[in-house]
């Protein structure tokens, strides 16, 4: 058994299955383990996109996503998507390819440090010295994964640590990869339920890990004891767009139970002024530097920080029976709120981003099995507050925009059966576009919808605001046929310029059972805004 033969082993015992890769020649011994072992390689044409597709593929499995790059530039590649990963709090292995252990300092192919640059990511980054070191190495780095605010890891593969030999026995126990329990105090949860049966308005704040899609108990767990649950998941906070007039329900909230969100920029770092004088906050984390942030952030307004994995605190409460509390008229406040759209007006015969994801969203509700991919600065957050699928999945707190299409194209790994629409502007696409060539050689059916306003709007919203109208400049893409494009790469493509052609044409893309493009020119608009009182 070779060091890769032992690190392929120790992934089947984590239950990995399918890796999402960009070869080179380091990680060659991997590949060809993976042959004899029979685990899935989706190979990519850029290192990033085989982290995004695996951050997906992990949110919509429930999984721990694996991807793996080849040393140097192909390790610097992944950095960048590593770090969404991160503020997407989404379990993630990378495995890098790297130089020989035993020519370290000697000036090899591709030697660089590469445990210092992903440490500023990643949970945890190792660099096993022998190959039976890459055992524990493994089972280490999938409990760190997952293991209380979930996130990626890193190991550095050397190639001669890969080749050297290593045994059987070498594999760590099963127990070993699963994640550690972060329980709550028994006097933690009897505060927190006591302070919920005090209040008049309670809401569960919670982060992305906590999302509908990917821990939909949490949403019925808040209903089951009657508080309003509410899970943030954009850079724009207070201000996303799919969560209506949050602000408004925060304002009018008198407690917080804060399930692992970070209490950061994305809640106006809890300002009074902007959450509302009268809030008083539990904060749950696993992490002491995120309790040191609420406390620093919060003040007096911080009741009681608990020290512990929120998915761990809402399963030792729902063992004690929450108690079922009738905020029946703060839960309709809340659920109205959230509903608000303050969709501006607009006067032109384009398709407007609105009827274009209203269009979307209608086909959507036309389906039982539907994944939703919202990705892109504005259009994108048109995307999130038009389009309600069973699942989602969304470029998160990073604000990176450009993994849409990869995470779309996992999706059809993950959710074989459902329908998937990935929307994003034609900014976003342009980040991976050939990936459009790795979902026609894997087979992998997806609708893209790319929202064409010929510009990067985000960007061009700020100069026209800031800098005004004769200050813009920069900002404006061409009028390409990315449907033309992706009928050379062997896809489906479409081209709208109008709303009556918009319908027929995504039926024609879900019917051609492909990858699909459908290239929808409109006129870029601002996303919506809250409702102001």
């Amino acid at each position: 058994m070779r060091g890769a033969d032992l690190l392929v082993q120790c992934l089947i015992r984590a239950g990995v299955t399918r890796i999402f890769s960009l070869s080179g020649n380091q990680i060659m011994p991997v590949y060809d383990a993976c042959l004899t072992a029979g685990i899935d390689i989706i190979h990519t044409r850029h290192e990033a996109a085989a982290v995004y597709m695996a951050e997906s593929y992990a949110q919509l499995t429930g999984t721990l996503g694996v991807a793996l790059v080849t040393a140097g530039t192909g390790a610097a590649n992944a950095a960048g998507a590593l770090f969404t990963a991160s503020e997407s709090e989404t379990p993630l292995l990378l495995l890098s390819g790297d130089s020989p252990v035993s020519q370290d300092g000697m000036g090899a192919f591709q030697e660089m440090d590469q445990v210092s640059m992903m440490a500023a990511i990643a949970k945890l980054s190792v660099r096993p010295k022998t190959a039976p070191d890459l055992g524990d190495a493994v089972a280490r780095a999938c409990r760190v994964a997952q293991t209380g605010r979930p996130g990626p890891v890193h190991i550095a593969l050397a190639v001669d640590v890969l080749q050297n030999p290593a045994q059987s026995d070498d594999i760590p126990g099963a127990d070993q990869f699963e994640r550690d329990p972060r329980p709550a105090a028994t006097a933690d949860i009897e505060f927190i339920e006591q302070a919920v049966a005090q209040s008049r308005r309670p809401v569960f704040i919670c982060g992305p890990m906590l999302n509908a899609t990917r821990h939909p108990q949490m949403i019925q767990r808040g209903a089951d004891c009657g508080v309003p649950v509410i899970p943030m998941e954009s850079p724009r906070g207070l201000r996303d767009p799919s969560l209506g007039n949050l602000g408004a329900v925060l304002k009018q909230a008198d407690l917080i139970v804060n399930f692992g969100k970070r209490v950061d920029f994305t809640v106006g770092f809890g300002n009074p002024q902007l959450i509302g004088e009268t809030a008083r906050w539990i904060n749950i984390s696993p992490l002491e530097n995120e309790q040191d942030r609420a406390q620093k952030n919060l003040g007096a307004a911080l009741l009681r920080s608990v020290m512990a994995d929120p998915r761990d605190v809402l399963d030792t409460m729902w063992e004690h029976g929450v108690p079922k509390h009738d905020f029946g008229a703060w839960q309709q406040f809340v659920a109205t709120e959230l509903a608000r759209r303050n969709f501006p007006t607009v006067s032109t015969d384009h398709i407007t981003s609105q009827d274009l994801c209203q269009t979307v969203q209608d086909h959507i509700a036309a389906h039982n099995d539907t994944v939703a991919i919202c990705d892109g600065g504005e259009f994108g957050q048109w995307a999130s507050a038009v389009t309600q699928a069973q699942s989602r999945v969304v470029n998160g707190v990073s604000g990176a925009i450009g993994g849409g299409l990869c995470y779309g194209f996992a999706a059809r790994l993950a959710r074989p059966d459902a329908l998937i629409f990935a929307l994003m502007g034609d900014g976003s696409c342009g980040f991976h576009f050939t990936e459009f060539e790795t979902a026609v050689r894997h087979n992998l059916a997806c609708v893209v919808v790319i929202g064409n306003d010929k510009r990067w709007n985000a960007e061009h919203l700020i100069q026209v605001r800031d800098y005004g109208p004769d200050r813009v400049f920069g900002c404006e893409l061409s009028d390409a046929r990315y449907d033309l494009a992706v009928q050379a790469l062997g896809a489906h493509g479409e081209y709208v310029t109008q709303l009556s052609e918009l319908g027929p044409a995504l039926r024609r893309a879900i019917a051609s059972n492909k990858p699909a493009c459908v290239n929808v020119v409109i006129h870029g608009t601002p996303a919506p805004s809250a409702p102001s009182h």
